[in-house]
C-alpha cells in the first residue's frame, strides 16, 4: 500500500511538472487559437480545431433614413451565433462645417437643376434634404451636435456551409425589416474577421456618417434586470446607469395595468405625463385621463388631443344611460359578432345612481329595496325604447331602408336619461300599493330631485343626451372634472365617467388583439373612489376586464394605506403587472412593506429618495427608477398649478 501510494504521489509531481512546462513555451496565442484558418475562400473562413466552423464576415451597406432607439441594429445583435464590432470615430467640427457646407452648395445645384426642367417632385425632395442639411450644420455649430464616421463588420458562424449561406439568407431578410442593408466581405473575408477581433484594428474602410442622435441607436441600452426589449424610455436604473424601456403591452405581462402611489409632491403626475407624451408619440398609444385636479390639459393640447370640462356652469353633459355595441369574438367559431350587453348596462347605471342616492353621508336609507326599486326603473327605460340585447334594436328603423333584415341606414335612437328615469320613477311611486315601498320610492323622489335639470338641481351635469362622442383615434383625451366639489361631486363624476368610458372608449376596442389599438385609461387620486362601494366596485371590474380589449387602465392615488384598509379595493392591486412607487410618508411604509415584502433597504429609499424616484417593479422584477424629463417636456408635464395659470395667461 505504501509503495503504491508513492508511486502515484510521483505521478502526480510529474504531471505538474510538465503542466508548469507547457505553460512556460506556450503564449496565450498558442494555448488559445484554433489550428488553423483557411483564408483561400472569398467568401467565407474555414476555421480548423476539434470541430471545424465556418465564420462569414459582413458589413452594413446600407442605412435607413431615420432610425429608432434602440432598435437599429437588435436583429444583428440577437441572431444567433454572431460578433458584432463598431469603430466610432468623430469627426472633427471643421472638417464637419466644411463637408456639410459643400453638400448644401450641392443640394441647391441640383434644385436649381430640377427646378429648371419643371420636376416638382425632385425639386420638393431636394430642398428638403437641403433643409435638413441647413439645420444640422447649425446645430454642430451651435455645439447641440456632432458628426461621427462608424464602421460596423458582424461575423456569423455555424458548422455546416449549408447552414451558414441559410442563416446569411435569414439575416440579410431580418435586418431589411429595418431598412438595413448588410453584404458580404467579398474578396476581404481574412481583413474583416480581423477588424471584428477585440484588437481596436479596422482593416476594411467600409463607413458611415452619424449624428449624435443617430449614433445613440446603435447601442443596445436596455437592462436585464427589468423592462422590455421594446417600447418607450422611461427612466434609468439608478443601480446599473443603463436606460429602462417599457412595453405597457407587452406579452411577458399578465395584465397591462399599472399602480403609481406616491406623497403629494413626489412626482406622480409628471411621471404619468412622461409616460403618456412618449407612448403617444413613440408608440401610438392612445389615451384618455380623469383630470381630478386639472393637471392633464395642457399636456392634451400639446399632443394634438381634446379637453372636456364638466362643471356646473358648463354645456357638458355625460350621459349615465348611453349604451353601445361591442365586437365579441364567439368561442365557438372563433369569428367576431356584434352583441349589445344591456344587462350588464341596467347594472352599471343602477350602481351609479345608488351612489347618487346615498349622497356625500353614504346614508344608511338605502338597501336591497332601494336597488331594486332603482334596477327595475332603469331596465323599464330601455324596455319603453325598445332596445334589447338585438344590436338593431339601438337604431332608429326606416323601412325604406332595411334590406333583407338588415339596417342600411342606420341612426341611433335618442338615450333615456336621469330625467325621464325620474319621471317614470314618479308615475311607479303613485302607483305603487306595497307598503314596504313606499319609503324608499318617497326616499328617491327626494334626494334624486337635485339631479335633475327640470328641477334645477345643482348637480343637473348628468342630466341630457351626451352633447359630445370621443373622437377614435385621438391621442390623447382630458377629462376634466377639476371644478366640481371636491367632498362628492367629484367621486360620483369620477364613477359616471368610468362607466361612459367603458362605453364609448374601451368596448370600441376588439377582443382580437391584432384589430385592437393599444389605449390607455388613467385616473387620477384615485382614493377619491374609495368611500363609495359601488364606485369601487365598478373601477375592480374595469381593472380586470381591461386586459381583453387591449386597455391598460392606470390607477395614480397618494394614500397607499386607503388601498390597504379596503379589502374590496386590493383587486385593483392584484390586478396590475406593473407598479411604481415613488417617496412615501413615514406613516405608509410598514404597509409597503407588509404587503409587497420590500427590504429594510428599500423601505428606507423610499422614505429618502429625490423627486422622481421609486421603486419600480413589473411583474417579479424591480428596479430603483429615476425619471427626468427632456426640458421640452417639462414645458408640459408641469404640476405647479401657479405655474401652469401663468402659462396659460401667456
Amino acid at each position: 500500500m505504501k509503495k503504491n501510494k508513492k508511486v502515484q504521489e510521483e505521478q502526480i509531481h510529474n504531471n505538474e511538472e510538465l503542466d508548469k512546462d507547457v505553460f512556460k513555451r506556450s503564449t496565450i496565442k498558442d494555448l488559445i487559437a484554433p489550428s488553423g484558418i483557411d483564408v483561400s475562400n472569398i467568401d467565407h473562413l474555414e476555421i480548423i480545431s476539434n470541430t471545424k466552423r465556418y465564420a462569414r464576415s459582413f458589413f452594413v451597406s446600407t442605412l435607413p433614413r431615420m432610425c429608432t432607439f434602440p432598435e437599429l441594429f437588435r436583429d444583428m445583435y440577437l441572431f444567433g451565433d454572431i460578433n458584432t464590432s463598431i469603430y466610432i470615430t468623430p469627426i472633427k467640427e471643421e472638417k464637419s462645417q466644411n463637408d456639410l457646407n459643400r453638400v448644401i452648395n450641392e443640394l441647391e445645384t441640383e434644385r436649381i437643376v430640377a427646378a429648371d426642367r419643371g420636376n416638382i417632385n425632385r425639386e420638393s425632395t431636394i430642398s428638403q434634404k437641403r433643409l435638413e442639411a441647413e439645420r444640422l450644420r447649425d446645430e454642430i455649430a451651435a455645439g447641440f451636435n456632432k458628426l461621427f464616421e462608424a464602421t460596423v463588420v458582424a461575423t456569423l458562424f455555424t458548422y455546416n456551409l449549408d447552414d451558414l449561406d441559410r442563416s446569411t439568407k435569414m439575416l440579410a431578410s431580418e435586418m431589411s425589416k429595418t431598412m438595413v442593408g448588410i453584404k458580404s466581405a467579398w474578396g476581404i473575408q481574412e481583413e474583416a474577421f480581423q477588424t471584428n477581433l477585440p484588437l481596436m484594428n479596422n482593416k476594411i474602410t467600409k463607413s458611415h456618417t452619424f449624428d449624435r442622435n443617430s449614433m445613440g441607436t446603435v447601442f443596445p441600452f436596455t437592462t436585464s434586470e427589468i423592462g422590455h426589449p421594446s417600447g418607450v424610455p422611461l427612466g434609468f436604473n439608478k443601480q446599473t446607469g443603463t436606460p429602462i424601456l417599457f412595453d405597457n403591452f407587452h406579452s411577458s405581462l399578465t395584465n397591462y395595468n399599472m399602480v403609481i402611489f406616491a406623497k403629494s409632491g413626489a412626482g406622480k403626475s409628471v411621471t404619468m405625463k412622461t409616460l403618456v407624451s412618449r407612448s403617444s408619440v413613440l408608440s401610438g398609444i392612445e389615451s384618455l385621463a380623469l383630470d381630478a385636479e386639472g393637471e392633464y390639459t395642457i399636456v392634451a393640447e400639446s399632443l394634438g388631443g381634446i379637453n372636456v370640462v364638466l362643471s356646473p356652469t358648463s354645456k357638458t353633459i355625460i350621459n349615465i344611460f348611453d349604451i353601445e355595441t361591442e365586437t365579441v369574438k364567439d368561442e365557438i367559431t372563433g369569428k367576431d359578432r356584434v352583441v349589445l350587453n344591456v344587462e350588464n348596462k341596467v347594472e352599471d347605471v343602477t350602481q351609479g345612481l345608488l351612489t347618487m342616492a346615498k349622497g356625500s353621508t353614504r346614508s344608511t336609507e338605502v338597501n336591497e329595496l332601494t336597488k331594486q326599486i332603482i334596477a327595475e326603473t332603469v331596465a323599464e327605460e330601455y324596455a319603453a325604447l325598445g332596445i334589447t340585447s338585438n344590436p338593431n334594436s339601438l337604431y332608429e328603423q326606416d323601412n325604406t331602408a332595411i334590406s333583407r333584415g338588415e339596417i342600411l341606414s342606420k341612426k341611433k335612437k335618442k338615450m333615456p336619461t336621469i330625467g325621464s328615469w325620474y319621471r317614470r320613477l314618479q308615475a311607479k311611486a303613485q302607483e305603487n300599493t306595497n307598503p314596504d315601498y313606499q319609503f324608499h320610492y318617497s326616499y328617491l323622489l327626494k334626494v334624486m330631485k337635485q339631479y335633475i335639470r327640470e328641477y334645477d338641481g345643482q348637480m343637473a351635469y348628468f342630466d341630457g343626451q351626451s352633447t359630445f362622442e370621443l373622437l377614435e383615434g385621438a391621442p390623447f383625451i382630458n377629462l376634466d372634472i377639476s371644478q366640481l366639489e371636491e367632498r362628492f361631486a367629484r367621486p360620483l363624476a369620477q364613477q359616471i365617467l368610468l362607466s361612459w368610458i367603458w362605453e364609448k372608449f374601451v368596448k370600441k376596442n376588439s377582443e382580437d388583439r391584432k384589430k385592437a389599438s393599444k389605449k390607455r385609461v388613467l385616473v387620477d387620486e384615485a382614493w377619491m373612489l374609495l368611500p363609495y362601494p359601488e364606485a369601487v366596485d365598478f373601477l375592480n371590474k374595469m381593472a380586470r376586464r381591461a386586459r381583453k380589449r387591449n386597455v391598460s387602465l392606470a390607477i395614480i392615488s397618494q394614500r397607499f394605506q386607503d388601498f390597504y384598509e379596503k379589502p374590496e379595493a386590493q383587486a385593483v392591486l392584484t390586478s396590475s403587472d406593473t407598479k411604481l412607487f415613488l417617496a412615501q410618508d413615514k406613516s405608509e411604509i410598514q404597509y409597503l412593506k407588509e404587503v409587497f415584502k420590500l427590504s429594510e433597504g428599500e423601505a428606507n429609499f423610499l422614505v429618502t429618495c429625490q423627486r422622481g424616484e421609486g421603486l419600480f417593479k413589473v411583474g417579479a422584477d424591480t428596479a430603483i427608477l429615476k425619471i427626468t424629463p427632456t426640458r421640452k417636456e417639462f414645458e408640459f408635464v408641469e404640476t405647479n398649478l401657479n405655474e401652469l395659470a401663468k402659462k396659460r395667461r401667456n
